[in-house]
């Protein structure tokens, strides 16, 4: 069974710093790119980050030099360190697991709040 967990949100104030974790299980992780989105109430669902099997990693501009993701290959899991947070990053933030040959998987959402 494919397991994407996603973990680490909560309320934060703005400028402050939070890090979020992806733990994956039932997948090759060394074979899938994993990405962060986040989706707000009533909008879509927006990318925000990825990194492929390789290590090579893509943001978005709204999140660049604040944002940085990563993985531990050993623990199957992905992280996003989010830095100078501000209140319009407040959204549930999603972990995807995604693999041209083998599928792609989404994870249950976190709830990340930046406000005062």
């Amino acid at each position: 069974q494919v397991q994407v967990v996603e973990s680490g949100g909560g309320l934060i104030q703005p400028g402050a710093s939070l890090r979020l974790s992806c733990v994956t299980s039932g997948i090759d992780f060394s074979r899938f790119r994993m990405g962060w989105y986040r989706q707000v109430p009533r909008k879509q669902r927006d990318f925000i980050a990825e990194i492929t099997g390789g290590g090579t990693t893509f943001y978005a501009d709204s999140v660049k030099h604040r944002f940085t993701i990563s993985r531990d290959i050993v623990k199957n899991t992905a992280f996003l360190e989010m830095n100078s947070l501000k209140p319009e990053d407040t959204a549930v933030y999603y972990c995807n697991a995604d693999s041209v040959h083998l599928g792609s998987y989404w994870g249950q959402g976190t709830q990340v709040t930046v406000s005062s």
